[in-house]
């Protein structure tokens, strides 16, 4: 195989998403396999396997076929004038860069259809420095907007990083790593954003990864729009990012102390501030992936992880969160659980509602830590059931058993702060469920906290509701594998999202009565409608995966006329969904790429 092909690429990094999630289990498991089937076998299964996650990466490929800017496109966007044309300096510090690197990343900058910028470079006092000197000194005498300091020793990342920021004259500093490239069109749509809305002061875009050699771009991250509480999970922003000089200064540029994860400290204490935050989905940042860079091997630069743990402690206390427990989320570096002290301790309402309640209540007390806890059974009037420790309410409607209705009617008889609606076909998992819910119930700007709801066969029923699937909505990542991190770690991420079930349902009691309960007129989608009218209020929804549960419902068929009148009703918020990109696929609910 040639070494330096993209097949050699598809299968690098084939091997690394096999071996990085594999356990002592599945060790054994695969033991058992090649004793019962032989090595052939498992050779054949793992071809298959390859050749389908190859397929993936080609549709990439054919993505960027169709997506991206031609030639003739590029050539008009060097013609278009704009409005407001900003400077742009792009940051850039260098230390010990491959010179084909350091090459192609300052040709990328200069390959810009959008021409007013500088590039600020300074060199940490390299090793290679003659080597480097002279091409950054023949590129500086070819652009003037190419701008060079030399320091006589290295201040570390974020010093030689505050070195190139005082060189810069611009209204936007974007910062652009010394072996990473630009799109040709990044620039372009980072003035676009501007023009569309001046008060934008920070700025993001989607990103992919580049090999070694330069050959093949592979594993695109299509983001969602302004995220916060993904952001606190693990830092979904990272490249392009592009900040107003203003917000810049208010903040205080780059700290000390934070190595390898100089970027998270920064983009959070930014976002803190900033007053319009602004996320393009178009990919404008190729990540270099080579054996020293954290794009491909993440454990090579560890104190990276623990830089990135101690920068969102440090930002947990500035909002407020005192005492919170930040944690690496291991085996996944780079993503964080945050345990947040509770403020205080609200009575919670549990209302559970339905059929056949035991497996659920039993499970509710077995798994039970939380003491300011009341539990509250609505069930049809003609269920035969007394259970200790549970307030029972029947229901007497005579006619068809309906969740809104039963669910606004049991809230009268509640006396918590915090309403916490479940369906009675749910099993608890986790011991501490109800604090993670309340940890984000807690907060100001939330309304609603959602869990992560598994079907019997162990595989995801429930990670957050997609606006827009089919024309109405889908379920995050339904039917993958229980323990799968899910795209770029959705999975195993806090995050708001912009609905979640009432399976499993935290609100607010005064945010419920603000809303109005349920609309009763939804036999099936009141849940959903519901979330969109707290959304609507400004108020933001929270999925955790750290509130687990089995749910064991049956697919039910929702009547036509009321899917019809629900699209009807939210058909601008169906059109995009914030916490999904649009370049993901509307077809299914996989986060597959579109077309």
């Amino acid at each position: 195989m040639n070494i330096n092909s993209p097949k050699r690429y598809y299968l690098i990094n084939f091997l690394k998403k096999i071996f990085k999630e594999i356990s002592v289990k599945d060790i054994w498991v695969l033991i058992l396999y090649i004793k019962n089937f032989g090595i052939t076998t498992l050779i054949k299964k793992l071809k298959a396997k390859f050749f389908l996650f190859k397929k993936i990466e080609d549709q990439y490929q054919r993505w960027i076929n169709l997506n991206e800017p031609s030639y003739e496109q590029l050539e008009e966007q060097k013609r278009f004038r704009f409005y407001i044309n900003p400077k742009i300096s792009i940051i850039t510090p260098v230390y010990n860069t491959n010179i084909k690197y350091l090459v192609e990343m300052i040709e990328s900058v200069l390959a810009q259809t959008y021409s007013k910028w500088e590039l600020c470079i300074v060199n940490g006092s390299s090793s290679n420095k003659k080597h480097i000197k002279e091409i950054l000194d023949q590129y500086q005498h070819k652009d003037k907007r190419i701008k060079v300091k030399y320091l006589s020793k290295n201040k570390g990342i974020a010093g030689n990083t505050n070195e190139a920021i005082k060189m810069a004259t611009g209204d936007y500093f974007a910062f652009l790593d010394h072996d990473d490239t630009l799109s040709s069109f990044a620039l372009f749509e980072v003035v676009k954003v501007i023009n569309k809305d001046p008060q934008v002061d920070f700025i993001y875009s989607d990103e992919d990864k580049i090999s070694s050699d330069s050959t093949l771009r592979y594993e695109p991250h299509f983001k969602p729009s302004w995220n916060p509480e993904l952001l606190r999970s693990y830092n979904y922003i990272t490249h392009l990012t592009v900040i107003k000089k203003e917000l810049l200064n208010s903040v205080g540029w780059l700290r000390e102390g934070f190595d390898g994860s100089q970027d998270y400290d920064l983009i959070l204490r930014c976002t803190e501030k900033a007053q319009k935050i602004v996320h393009i989905p178009k990919i404008l940042y190729h990540w270099r992936t080579h054996i020293q860079s954290t794009a491909k091997t993440p454990n090579t630069k560890l104190y990276a992880f623990e830089s990135g743990k101690k920068a969102l402690k440090e930002h947990l206390e500035r909002k407020g969160f005192f005492d919170s427990k930040v944690d690496i989320l291991f085996p996944y570096f780079g993503w964080y659980k945050i345990n947040y002290k509770l403020k205080h301790k609200p009575k919670v309402s549990l209302i559970v509602s339905g059929f056949r309640p035991e497996k659920c209540i039993n499970s509710i007390f077995n798994k039970f830590r939380y003491k300011n806890l009341e539990v509250i059974l609505i069930t049809p009037a003609r269920i035969n059931i007394n259970i200790s420790g549970v307030k029972l309410i029947r229901w007497n409607d005579k006619s068809i058993w309906h969740w809104a209705v039963a669910n606004n009617y049991a809230v009268r008889f509640c006396s918590g702060e915090v309403l916490l609606f479940l369906h009675s076909d749910t099993e608890v998992i986790t011991d501490d469920w109800i604090e993670r819910m309340l940890e984000h119930i807690q907060k100001d700007e939330v309304g609603i906290v959602g869990a992560k709801l598994y079907s019997p066969d162990n595989t995801i029923q429930h990670a957050g509701i997609i606006l827009g699937i089919k024309g109405s909505f889908g379920y995050s990542h339904r039917n993958y594998p229980k323990e799968h991190p899910g795209y770029f770690g959705r999975l195993i991420s806090v995050q708001n999202v912009s609905a979640v079930s009432g399976a499993c349902m935290m609100i607010k009691r005064e945010v419920f009565n603000e809303i109005g309960g349920f609309d009763e007129s939804y036999s099936l989608l009141s849940d959903i409608d519901f979330c969109l009218r707290v959304r609507k209020k400004g108020y933001l929804i929270v999925w955790t995966p750290f509130a687990e549960l089995y749910h064991y419902e049956n697919d039910i068929d929702i009547p036509i006329e009321e899917i019809k009148r629900f699209q009807k009703k939210w058909s601008k918020e169906l059109q995009k969904d914030p916490y999904y990109n649009p370049n993901l696929t509307l077809e299914k609910d996989d986060f597959s790429i579109f077309p």
